[in-house]
């Protein structure tokens, strides 16, 4: 599986990226045909600089996408973490449920 970090307007810290690229394998349980996950990290110049994560994520046939916003990086990536692990359950049940 290909992770993919880019930050935009700033330079990521290494502890983000291990911590973005280690939340990302561990999804692994939920699907294992995983292709490709692309993680972007930006933020807004205003007094409250609110920071936005967003990761796409190919699976086979499909394309997943989400987005969170908060007032560090790591909450957001581990909202929109939430949000794909959501996306991926359906996609397991769905499957499950086509072989019985």
């Amino acid at each position: 599986m290909n992770i993919n970090i880019t930050s935009r307007k700033f330079k990521a810290k290494d502890s983000l990226k291990d911590y973005i690229e280690e939340e990302i394998k561990a999804l692994h349980k939920f699907n294992d045909d995983i292709l490709e996950a692309n993680v972007i990290l930006s933020y807004t110049h205003n007094k409250d600089s609110i920071k936005t994560a967003e990761i796409i994520m190919q699976v086979p046939g499909k394309v997943l996408s989400a987005a969170n916003t908060s007032d560090e990086f790591s909450k957001a990536v581990s909202g929109a973490l939430e949000k794909i692990t959501r996306q991926l359950k359906k996609i397991k049940s769905k499957k499950i449920a086509k072989t019985r």
